[in-house]
């Protein structure tokens, strides 16, 4: 059984709208999305006794999401991840997009998805948002609709993707939550137990650009410190599983995306204060972004990132939770 319930989480400056937050709970789990950007605020999971603790990485109040911050929790898009030089030819057409991440494009630019409202409509088990990006919005062509659902079954969450375009358009949307199993503000992650059952990982430049090839050699269990050089990659057709022995907790995260994206929050550095007053120094979480490989636009012997009119992008990831 799922109960969900409604309240304000705080008004957006200006008159701009009314954020809304969205309560699933279920005997296993309890999440908090907020309508801005849908975002996961809060995941509470219990651990071998039976005590719960939020792990994911965030802010009580709307403020902390409004300022500058590395997308805890958000939905990101129009294109997840990185495109290179931010630039991309479609139909004998070359697309310039905004440059905020080095020499590249990130996360659908300076106000992707993660920085907008978006219109709810709470389900028996879930709520499901939905926004109209226009066309040309961050330089992207075609008007793209976006249906984002969260659903709650037991020990697991479930978040469906769906988005249907105009004109042809790359798409590739992902949830960039920060996890902690020990419970957010843990001081870092070293004590989680990584295991990736997959088939290759995408080599990378000095700038994240995936350099074209794939390679097979990628620890199958490991404890964090034992391989963490900050870590940022994509890894292919996967089954990721972390354990932080110390709780027991469990995550286990599916998909029906191609890759997933394993960052060990390398760029947090302490200056943020999240929930609870807690301080989030360097690998103090990690993300598991499911989610197409970066740079596909332009690299076509990657998986297709195109959707096109009369098409329909739909992507579903189960992150299950359970204790051993």
């Amino acid at each position: 059984m799922v109960s969900v319930t409604r309240s304000v989480f705080g008004e957006l400056p200006s008159g701009a709208g009314t954020v809304e937050k969205f309560r699933l709970q279920s005997d296993l789990l309890r999440v908090d999305i907020i309508s801005w950007g849908c975002t996961i605020t809060a995941l509470e999971v219990k651990d071998r006794q039976g005590r719960a603790s939020d792990v994911v990485l965030g802010f009580a109040e709307l403020a902390g999401y409004l300022q500058k911050q590395p997308y805890f929790g958000a939905v990101v898009g129009r294109v997840a991840n990185r495109i290179a030089k931010g630039t991309f030819t479609l139909d004998g057409k070359e697309y310039k997009l905004a440059i905020n991440n080095g020499p590249n494009s990130l996360h659908g630019g300076l106000r992707g998805f993660d920085k907008v409202l978006w219109t709810p409509q709470v389900l028996p088990n879930g709520v499901q948002f939905s926004r109209v990006s226009p066309d040309g919005e961050e330089d992207y062509p075609g008007e793209l609709k976006v249906w984002v659902t969260y659903t709650l079954d037991g020990g697991e969450l479930v978040v469906n993707y769906r988005a249907q375009a105009s004109q042809t358009t790359p798409v590739n949307l992902t949830n960039h939550s920060y996890f902690n199993l020990a419970g957010q503000g843990s001081p870092n992650i070293y004590d989680h137990e990584v295991t990736i059952e997959a088939d290759a990982f995408l080599p990378v430049d000095e700038t994240l650009i995936p350099t074209g090839n794939s390679s097979g050699c990628f620890p199958a269990a490991a404890s964090l410190p034992a391989f963490l050089t900050s870590i940022d990659l994509n890894v292919v057709w996967l089954i990721p599983r972390v354990h932080h022995a110390g709780s027991g907790r469990v995550l286990e995260v599916y998909t029906t995306q191609p890759g997933v994206q394993f960052y060990t929050g390398n760029f947090l550095d302490g200056t943020l204060k999240g929930k609870s007053g807690a301080i989030y120094p360097k690998h103090s979480g990690f993300c598991l972004e499911t989610q197409n490989w970066p740079d596909a636009i332009n690299q076509p012997h990657f998986p297709p990132v195109l959707l096109r009119p009369g098409e329909e992008y739909d992507h579903t990831t189960w992150f299950r939770f359970s204790v051993a």
